[in-house]
């Protein structure tokens, strides 16, 4: 089970864009992979058709979930979320920094 769901903050780690925060936008559980809104982009070549002009785009490329760390919506900081079940067995997540619920 991943940490990191989609909707989250998350501050990269390492690579090109560390220290950086941004939104995540999809995840591959089984590659262990997140894409993460304007986070390691790349150059995407693309040909022209009739509905499209082409040329060379833009877009987020996956990055490993071991270079991502969650950032709680409370306190603002990068921690490693612990988790805990409520008492009709609901798991949750919670800030190890401010003891906050993360949803």
């Amino acid at each position: 089970m991943l940490k990191i769901k989609k909707k989250d903050k998350v501050l990269v780690l390492s690579g090109k864009d560390k220290g950086k925060k941004g939104e995540v936008l999809d995840i591959f559980p089984d590659k262990g992979k997140v894409v993460v809104a304007k986070i390691n982009l790349v150059k995407k070549h693309t040909k022209p058709t009739q509905k499209d002009p082409g040329g060379i785009r833009e877009k987020e490329s996956p990055i490993a979930v071991s270079k991502v760390m969650l950032v709680c919506p409370k306190c603002s900081q990068a921690s490693r979320p612990k988790f805990d079940k409520l008492s009709d067995g609901k798991k949750i997540r919670i800030c190890r920094r401010c003891g906050e619920m993360i949803i």
